[in-house]
């Protein structure tokens, strides 16, 4: 993944993507991400006692730095499978996700064949690429890589490329699916949807029974760097946080201060959700008036978080003769 992408994923620093890495890097987050969210038929025939983590560092003409992708492989009816898991943070959609999975499939295939791992005359082992979205808004894009090819004639039809991604949509997991988890996985998501601090800490209570004994040591230890850097400074971007080393240390901690997070927490949502709104609004009035909104316009338009300033951009939305002028205007108020 190129530095520029990530940038642009994780807000100019990495604990998104190293937080994130550092938990999928343990089977016990793999077994429950495939177990307890994935229905379909092929996961009853998984042996996950075969988990293994590959260590693919692709080396390819371009589309190179695939490094920091999570790649495991496990036996399915024992034929080895390769599950492919690629997180996205961003708020906005990746249209072009499929096009992306496609590309990233290749490589791998190639990596497997340049390493070895399949000799010439032996079939290609199959991928399973599962994209987990945990930003905002439910994920639109398309899962099929065909659907984005214009139509053909038949004869040419034959040749098009045909490949899917299973999604998880965080936003759009049922309430009664992600009660019925007991992984650890189903444990994550719900700290993530928590409406306020009791509910985190409802969920904090049950991972921490989970992970109990000295196998499960590491499991917590990446448990707790990810509360602190990602999901404190998500939930509570304005509270400082103290360091804690222990999932029992961040228990006490949300304990000694529910009722005191729980009011700023209400303060904090109802005002971002005053934002969202205003945001919302702003891009339907201009998808009303220009018919189509580019990305870097709604992507800003999202990421401003000023509900006076979105009024104004709201009624400059009526003023503004063209879309030209309107990011004009949108570039001068977005530094306030």
């Amino acid at each position: 993944m190129t530095s520029e992408r990530k940038r642009k994923r994780s807000g100019g620093n990495n604990d998104h993507d190293s937080s994130y890495k550092l938990l999928f890097s343990h089977p016990e987050m793999v077994e429950s991400l495939i177990r307890d969210f994935v229905p379909e038929e092929w996961v009853q025939g998984v042996d996950f006692s075969s988990l293994k983590k590959t260590n693919q560092s692709y080396a390819a003409d371009d589309l190179r730095d695939r490094h920091d992708d999570i790649i495991w492989k496990v036996k399915c009816h024992g034929v080895w499978c390769y599950v492919y898991l690629l997180i996205e943070f961003q708020s906005t959609v990746d249209h072009w996700m499929a096009v992306r999975i496609m590309a990233y499939t290749g490589l791998l295939y190639q990596d497997l064949i340049k390493s070895g791992v399949v000799k010439n005359g032996d079939p290609l082992p199959p991928v399973f690429p599962l994209v987990l979205h945990n930003g905002k808004g439910r994920w639109t894009a398309s899962q099929e890589i065909a659907e984005l090819i214009a139509p053909m004639p038949p004869s040419l039809a034959r040749y098009k490329p045909s490949q899917r991604y299973f999604l998880l949509d965080e936003s759009g997991i049922p309430g009664d699916t992600l009660e019925k988890s007991d992984g650890v996985t189903g444990l994550l998501i719900r700290m993530e949807q928590a409406e306020g601090p009791q509910e985190l800490q409802a969920a904090l209570k049950e991972l921490i029974s989970c992970l109990q004994g000295p196998d499960y040591l590491s499991l917590r230890r990446a448990f707790t760097v990810w509360i602190r850097r990602v999901l404190f400074k998500r939930v509570m971007p304005k509270e400082p946080i103290p360091e804690v080393d222990d999932l029992q240390e961040v228990n006490a901690m949300l304990a000694e201060r529910v009722t005191e997070w729980t009011e700023k927490w209400k303060r904090e949502g109802k005002a971002q959700g005053r934002a969202e709104k205003a945001q919302e609004m702003l891009l339907k009035a201009l998808k009303l008036k220009f018919g189509h909104v580019p990305e870097n316009v709604s992507d800003k338009v999202r990421s401003t978080p000023s509900t006076e300033v979105l009024d104004t951009l709201f009624e400059a939305s009526f003023s503004c003769s063209s879309l030209e002028e309107f990011s004009a205007r949108l570039q001068e108020l977005a530094g306030r």
